[in-house]
């Protein structure tokens, strides 16, 4: 019998990298005020769950000055997109799986 708790990524068990992933692959690009918005969250919290999925290389950062104001913007990496769909593949099997 397989484990499907198993197949879930570590990574995306915070309902805030969830999330951050999910805008990721709907948005090609997204910045940070847009990401903090559309989760409701503080620069502090966005920024320590944006820095572990950087870490894991599920995400890629860029940051530029447009005129004279910092931009920091997000997209998914080809190794995010993999994990993710791999991760909701799981949850789709347990869910699936009953009893």
């Amino acid at each position: 019998m397989k484990n499907y708790i198993a197949a879930l990524n570590k990574a995306f068990e915070s309902r805030v990298r969830l999330g951050i992933m999910s805008i990721l692959l709907v948005n090609e690009v997204v910045d940070f005020g847009t990401l903090k918005e559309q989760l409701q969250l503080t620069d502090g919290n966005m920024a320590s769950h944006l820095a572990a999925l950087e870490k894991a290389e599920y995400i890629s950062i860029t940051k530029q000055f447009v005129g004279k104001k910092p931009n920091t913007t997000y997209t998914v990496t080809a190794e995010g997109k993999k994990a993710f769909s791999a991760h909701l593949d799981a949850l789709e099997q347990l869910i699936q799986k009953r009893g």
